[in-house]
């Protein structure tokens, strides 16, 4: 599994020119599957998400999580984060977990999220623009193949 994460101001997500998801502070996760991917690595990565101390505390230093701030994630379903562009000039996404089987991840993820922080969310599988107010900016990449260290 893996996520990219952006600090945002406010962010929204469109599908056939229609705010289908919006979010104030907080995260734009754009998150894609692979094919050994579990549930255990959605709670590792939830868990790293809401934790990741990457907004500004009252000195300016970034020390304070997702859940300090009360903020909000906007989740964006994106397979081409799989891409392997080695080969020719066409990306294979070979890597990312076939269509019916990631959506059923997403759902997974997004729903547990939820039992944390406020969750907006894209639609997947759809063309979607996403209007992005990357704060710092600040873009992290998490990855649950480094799997399950402790903190």
């Amino acid at each position: 599994m893996k996520v990219v994460v952006q600090r945002s101001l406010k962010s929204t997500v469109s599908v056939n020119n229609k705010v289908i998801g919006s979010i104030k502070k907080g995260i734009v996760a754009l998150v894609a599957f692979t094919h050994n991917d579990t549930e255990k690595d959605i709670d590792y990565i939830i868990n790293k998400l809401i934790n990741l101390r990457i907004f500004d505390d009252e000195e300016g230093i970034m020390n304070k999580s997702l859940i300090d701030i009360q903020g909000s994630v906007l989740s964006i379903s994106q397979f081409t984060l799989y891409a392997d562009t080695k080969k020719g000039r066409r990306p294979s996404y070979a890597k990312a977990l076939e269509h019916k089987q990631a959506s059923a991840m997403y759902d997974l993820f997004n729903n547990k999220l939820k039992e944390y922080v406020n969750v907006e969310t894209g639609q997947f599988g759809s063309d979607m623009q996403v209007n992005i107010i990357n704060d710092g900016p600040v873009t992290i990449i998490i990855e649950s193949d480094e799997k399950y260290e402790k903190n």
